[in-house]
């Protein structure tokens, strides 16, 4: 089956997929950590490296990436990421790894069989800045459900909770822009993005504007 969109090189996209049947595909913490280290494994024009799941400081150092990540959450069924290609058919390539890589070792860890995701990745271009600014704000805001799955129908019951919850997430790319704390990724690429966010203050402004936001003209992607 051919894919309606055609990746290009120069324009955003958000990807994202989830478990077959909605299934959780990260049950624990080592599940989560396995998943980050092939972000940056997996995210090379060379082979895969084995080697580099034992010792990776060195991973994607002077190798030639195939995209680069703008922002990126993990949830219990699904992920997300902002993506542009590096090269031609970058973004095909480095989700066919991750996935391939993943799931062989989430099958081989649980003695299953079968595929791991439901279908094919999911892909919608990025057609405006407006768009563009709001994923961040998406994205990131994703790990909310997890508190209150009803957020984004019913409005943010505790909104200082809902910011304390984001701030100790650790598998998302939120700390990487609303912190200074936390060291530069070897995930995502910000020069790569346009720079809407001069400052940490200036991305969590943004971000939070959205759990005031009034839930009926919330457009969810």
């Amino acid at each position: 089956m051919n894919r309606k969109i055609k990746f290009a090189h120069g324009e955003y996209y958000h990807v994202y997929n989830r478990g077959v049947d909605k299934r959780d595909i990260f049950m624990d913490k080592a599940d989560y950590d396995r998943f980050l280290l092939l972000l940056s494994i997996c995210n090379s024009t060379e082979p895969v490296n084995v080697r580099e799941m034992k010792n990776p400081q060195g991973r994607t150092l002077g190798k030639q990436t195939l995209v680069n990540i703008g922002a990126w959450c993990m949830m219990p069924n699904h992920f997300h990421f902002l993506i542009c290609e590096e090269i031609e058919g970058g973004i095909s390539m480095f989700l066919h790894r991750l996935s391939t890589s993943y799931s062989m070792y989430f099958n081989k860890k649980n003695e299953r069989n079968g595929s791991l995701f439901g279908s094919r990745f999911q892909a919608t271009h990025v057609d405006s800045d407006n768009y563009l600014k709001y994923l961040y704000s998406y994205i990131h805001l994703n790990p909310i459900k997890l508190i209150q799955p009803d957020w984004k129908e019913k409005g943010i019951v505790n909104i200082e909770g809902a910011k304390e919850f984001l701030k100790n997430y650790n598998y998302s790319s939120y700390l990487n822009y609303s912190t200074n704390l936390v060291k530069e990724s070897q995930i995502i690429n910000k020069k790569a993005f346009p720079g809407y966010f001069e400052s940490c203050e200036s991305f969590n402004e943004n971000v939070f504007e959205w759990l005031d936001f009034n839930p009926e003209k919330l457009n969810v992607i």
